[in-house]
């Protein structure tokens, strides 16, 4: 019987180690996950810029005036902070 019990739990440490290596993947998972939503939960400095220079593309273009180009900008610059 104290051959068996042996051999059993002789591959105990492989099935502890597989539950921790479970255990901290499942941790930088979810840190990660938690990162990326919040993350994309509001406009970044990028898009704000790339709004930006669209706004001045269609300002050039002569299809906006300046005052709406104005009240965009401030839109645009208000919503990035």
């Amino acid at each position: 019987m104290n051959g068996m019990m042996g051999g059993y739990f002789g591959f105990g440490w492989l099935f502890m180690l597989l539950f921790w290596v479970f255990v901290v993947a499942g941790i930088v998972w979810l840190v990660l996950a938690i990162a990326r939503s919040q993350g994309t939960a509001g406009p970044t400095a990028e898009s704000g810029s790339r709004a930006l220079r669209i706004l001045e593309e269609r300002l050039a273009r002569g299809e906006i005036d300046t005052e709406e180009f104005r009240t965009r900008r401030a839109a645009i610059e208000e919503g990035t902070r």
